[in-house]
């Protein structure tokens, strides 16, 4: 219920409140998004088939001959180059719009490298598309791997130093720009330790077959005949031919120096215009009071006076770990954009909370920060990157002891809470057998979790094992407890599968990893409805699908707190 009403308030806000241009303005810096990924990826593609070629220097000169044909049919006929240059010149444009929307504060060290080093590329590719392909189209001039390696290492080896540079900047710049969109996906973790060594062993691999191809040219370079063929003037053109080349290749270089001198202009207009358009007064909950101007997100606020504020995305409205709450001024606040209310769409986000990267207020607010400044997060396995919050498929599982109660009134507080964790343990343990893993025990209960670091199918799989480990463990505890229980312990188990909210939950002293959402309350409610039913276990028909495989009955049942019925397969009788 709380998902549909603030999913109903997001909507009609954002039909009757929010001013068109801002919702243009979203919209906008979306698709800008999408052509930078789009285009980064044409580029990644290109500069990866570049560094392979490079690598088959490991084998032989003709071997680097050879894989050249190949990425010259891929990317130079018609529709490569198209898409290509096409690709190159956009992300160029799109890396210039970025600069001039960029904000300096506070940037951590990552995301100033791939500014930095995307600014510097064009500089070092412009020396060598000049040198190969405009001087193929101008000049006509042939140049294979022979003549590049030739001018890199015996005619220029400062040329060669920066041909090195500029592959490893890309490299990096692209690889970057990788992670910070996968990262929040779900099978980043599983996917992370294969994307690092390739990371690492295609550049490594490359600049190995580079030193071993400019080995070879300076063993070929002491033949004068070699030479006499391998430097004709239609390899490596005319002293007339190279001046122009050098024009041109100056000329690219200060049409690129001007546009980054009117994008740094236009960044002095817009604060010109930002401090004519006035301030506004942020206000936080541990009592700081900044002003900034108008239009500016709260998370640049806070970056712009220090204020530590979690932001797992870096910003680009990916996640949701930098939202806040607006407790004073929400009145004149505008809507939420595209971007912003799918995320909070996402995570069925209250009255208002707003992301702090995408909301831009216009009057002065109080705003508070909802998840701590620095969340604990490694990328070195799923779970901890969910710590962070992430919506991911599990499969949820109730297990509740029967008859605790009446336990507790028959024996000492001792015996209650030794025979309580023998269960416990025994279910845990048959838990861990199955694949899953013991989230929260509650009182003579516990919640598990499968689906963390498996894929649905498997997921789904493991808990209906479970539920026969369970039961196994329980008969073995029931026979070593027989003389000391008057009646067997008996329990019923809740099982239902879907996506849920994973993470660590609570203030900064004391959070714990668990899950949220309509699955772990439709598990839980199943578990209830074991004493109703008669049976030991209620499994719903979600975790048989995910399975795939056919439940013996299925039938519906009432659940509360939902308007519909939920199709379940019961299992054991009590």
């Amino acid at each position: 219920m709380v998902r549909t009403a603030s999913i109903a308030t997001l909507r009609s806000a954002d039909a009757g409140a929010q001013p068109r241009s801002a919702t243009q303005a979203a919209r906008i810096r979306l698709n800008l998004r999408r052509l930078r990924l789009a285009s980064g990826l044409v580029l990644f593609g290109y500069v990866l088939t570049h560094l392979l070629n490079h690598a088959l220097g490991n084998i032989s000169l003709d071997a680097m001959e050879d894989g050249l044909d190949l990425v010259t049919a891929v990317w130079l006929n018609p529709v490569g180059l198209t898409l290509l240059y096409g690709a190159l010149v956009l992300h160029l444009l799109l890396g210039l719009q970025a600069l001039y929307a960029a904000r300096f504060f506070h940037w951590r060290p990552s995301e100033a490298l791939q500014l930095v080093s995307g600014l510097l590329i064009p500089t070092l590719l412009i020396s060598h598309i000049t040198a190969t392909r405009i001087s193929f189209v101008t000049e006509g001039l042939d140049k294979g791997y022979a003549q590049e390696l030739y001018a890199f290492w015996i005619a220029s080896p400062t040329l060669g130093l920066l041909q090195v540079t500029v592959l490893v900047l890309a490299w990096i710049h692209g690889c970057m720009g990788l992670y910070f969109w996968l990262r929040l996906k779900p099978a980043f973790g599983r996917m992370a330790p294969w994307l690092l060594a390739l990371a690492v062993l295609v550049p490594v691999l490359s600049l190995l077959g580079f030193a071993q191809g400019g080995r070879m040219i300076l063993t070929l370079a002491q033949d004068p005949a070699w030479r006499a063929v391998a430097l004709q003037p239609v390899h490596v053109g005319l002293p007339d031919q190279v001046a122009r080349l050098a024009a041109i290749r100056d000329g690219l270089l200060g049409t690129y120096a001007g546009l980054v001198a009117a994008v740094v202009a236009a960044r002095g207009v817009r604060t010109l215009a930002e401090v004519k358009r006035g301030t506004i007064r942020l206000s936080y909950p541990d009592g700081r009071v900044v002003r900034v101007p108008r239009g500016t997100s709260v998370l640049e606020a806070s970056r712009r006076n220090r204020i530590p504020h979690a932001s797992v995305c870096g910003g680009r409205g990916r996640c949701s770990t930098c939202r806040i709450r607006v407790t004073d001024g929400s009145d004149g606040a505008p809507s939420p954009g595209r971007t912003e209310r799918s995320v909070l769409e996402r995570i069925a986000a209250g009255p208002g909370v707003r992301l702090a990267c995408q909301f831009r207020p216009e009057t002065d607010m109080a705003v508070v920060p909802l998840l701590p400044p620095q969340p604990r997060m490694r990328q070195a396995d799923l779970l901890d990157r969910a710590q962070s919050g992430e919506e991911r498929f599990i499969v949820a599982m109730f297990v509740d002891l029967r008859g605790s109660t009446r336990l507790a009134e028959e024996r000492l507080p001792y015996d209650t809470v030794f025979i309580i964790n023998r269960f416990l343990g025994a279910v845990g343990d048959a838990v861990r057998e199955a694949g899953g893993s013991t989230n929260q025990f509650l009182g003579d209960g516990l919640l598990a979790l499968f689906g963390l670091e498996t894929e649905p199918g498997q997921a789904a799989q493991d808990a209906l094992r479970a539920i026969d480990l369970i039961a196994d463990a329980v008969d073995t505890l029931n026979r070593l407890l027989a003389a000391d229980l008057e009646h067997t312990l008996r329990y019923g188990i809740g099982v239902h599968a879907g996506l849920a909210i994973v993470g660590e939950m609570g203030d900064a002293t004391d959070a714990r990893f668990t899950a949220l959402g309509d699955t772990v309350n439709v598990a839980a409610r199943l578990q209830g409805l074991t004493k109703t039913l008669g049976c030991v276990a209620v499994v719903s028909e979600a975790v048989y699908q995910a399975a795939r495989v056919a439940p013996a009955q299925i039938r519906d049942v009432a659940v509360d707190g939902r308007s519909e019925a939920v199709r379940v397969n019961t299992l054991g009788r009590l």
